[in-house]
């Protein structure tokens, strides 16, 4: 998915015991989702924390942040708590809306560690993809929506 392209709409089971739908929960809203390829994972451990460790920088500016996997929702939920996690997690299993944000490695359909940040319109305004660098997503965000 590039910048400027309409983010997709979808429907995913959430950390807060709700269904998510982005274009009801983010309606008017930009947001950032962050696809990552498993919870636990020394990688995916950092991502998320920074994410966390960074959230006032976003929650300041009512902009919500998802992270998506294809871990269940009782994997998420251990993870969520573990590292206190301020953010929803979304449980990807089918890796369906992983594919429509084109975050998933073909063949092994393992979810691409890619973020992207969405504007209040649902367009697609910044994208960054790194497999093997957590900080630098959390960065490239935080230089999108600071004013």
């Amino acid at each position: 998915m590039k910048t400027g392209k309409k983010a997709p709409d979808f429907t995913l089971p959430s950390t807060s015991g709700k269904d998510f739908t982005l274009s009801k929960e983010c309606k008017g809203k930009a947001c950032i989702i962050y696809f990552y390829p498993k919870d636990f994972t020394k990688v995916c451990t950092a991502e998320a924390c920074d994410f966390r460790d960074q959230f006032a920088a976003f929650r300041d500016l009512d902009i919500p942040v998802l992270g998506i996997s294809r871990d269940d929702m009782a994997t998420h939920l251990r993870f969520k708590k573990e590292y206190k996690l301020p953010f929803e997690l979304l449980s990807d299993e089918k890796g369906n809306v992983c594919n429509a944000y084109d975050a998933l490695i073909p063949l092994i359909r393992v979810p691409k560690r890619i973020t992207y940040f969405i504007d209040q319109d649902h367009i697609i305004q910044g994208v960054f993809s790194d497999m093997f660098e957590s900080k630098k997503h959390v960065e490239e965000m935080i230089k999108l929506i600071k004013p």
